[in-house]
């Protein structure tokens, strides 16, 4: 028998719990203990890999302040595993990065925040060696200081 995957529904309400804990500044360490279970086992439940029951589920509504139905509530327009905008705020940091940018109220700013944001996206990283050794140099040339090119 093949072994499947976590259901997506299970999946969906794990990364919703994942969303609301970030929100509230929990750690899973923190909404372990709120519920009483091992962060190990708040990481399987955010993974979807084990399913929450309904007693634990109410418990960690309530450790959120949230009402049980709010971790069920999918976009009424996608399906529960797509990429939908609130799933990506389970990725790491996204949260921190949405928080800093709504307390940015000039919209230059704003726009210039998205700029460096996408303009950092979509670049290939640079190795060690490319940065270090920027490629031969040509006879009677010198190469310039690094202070130099930062001026």
């Amino acid at each position: 028998m093949l072994a499947k995957g976590p259901d997506p529904l299970d999946v969906m309400v794990g990364t919703r719990i994942r969303i609301f804990r970030m929100h509230c500044g929990l750690s899973q360490s923190d909404l372990a203990e709120k519920i009483g279970v091992a962060f190990q086992q708040v990481q399987k439940y955010e993974s979807g890999a084990n399913r929450v029951g309904a007693s634990r589920l109410s418990r960690i509504a309530a450790a959120l302040g949230i009402s049980i139905g709010e971790l069920f509530e999918p976009s009424p327009h996608k399906s529960p595993d797509s990429k939908s905008p609130f799933h990506l705020l389970a990725e790491p940091d996204a949260l921190r990065v949405l928080k800093a940018f709504a307390r940015t109220k000039d919209p230059r700013v704003r726009r210039a925040i998205a700029r460096l944001v996408e303009s950092v996206a979509y670049q290939p990283p640079k190795t060690r060696l490319s940065m270090a050794h920027p490629g031969p140099v040509k006879r009677g040339q010198r190469r310039r200081r690094a202070s130099a090119t930062l001026a």
